[in-house]
């Protein structure tokens, strides 16, 4: 009974944890004895219904691909890394400039495209900086190739 009285004072949002919490009432309910073992067991459950389903969407949804595609970049072509760019930037702040940024991010990415001594093609992403000038739009953007200093002026005479 002492497990159904915490999980009935807790303010429980997330929707699994709102079943575990009825779960444990009804169990108190219907039979007074109980209710830990069965928000345990119905906790394990859910622990191993979130491993298979992601084991699931790994294996048969996820495209392999992609979980390296910046070793890979080249290869996806320029299209396909603007979508990506375009899904994982996906906003409202940019939405109506979303090809603007997708094709500065996918230029960036292959500004910074390096050969090692092996010859394996690395993309070094944080080689990638972003300076912020204040008081101007997000369209006034632009991608420097090179090393931008954000300093201001030294002495007046730099006028």
């Amino acid at each position: 009974m002492m497990i159904a009285t915490i999980l009935r004072m807790l303010e429980v949002e997330h929707p699994a944890a709102k079943v575990l919490v009825e779960l444990a009432e009804l169990q108190d309910r219907e039979f007074g004895d109980g209710t830990t073992s069965v928000v345990i067991i119905a906790a394990e459950l859910l622990k191993l219904a979130m491993r298979e389903a992601c084991k699931y969407v790994e294996e048969k949804l996820a495209v392999k691909f992609f979980v390296h595609w910046f070793f890979e970049f080249d290869k996806l072509g320029k299209d396909s890394l603007v979508n990506c760019a375009k899904t994982s930037m996906s906003s409202k702040l940019i939405a109506d400039d979303s090809d603007f940024f997708a094709n500065m991010v996918v230029e960036a990415v292959q500004a910074v495209k390096m050969t090692n001594v092996r010859g394996e093609i690395k993309y070094p992403i944080k080689g990638i900086n972003l300076l912020k000038a204040h008081g101007k739009s997000a369209k006034d953007s632009y991608l420097l190739k090179g090393y931008a200093l954000n300093t201001g002026r030294a002495a007046q005479e730099c006028l």
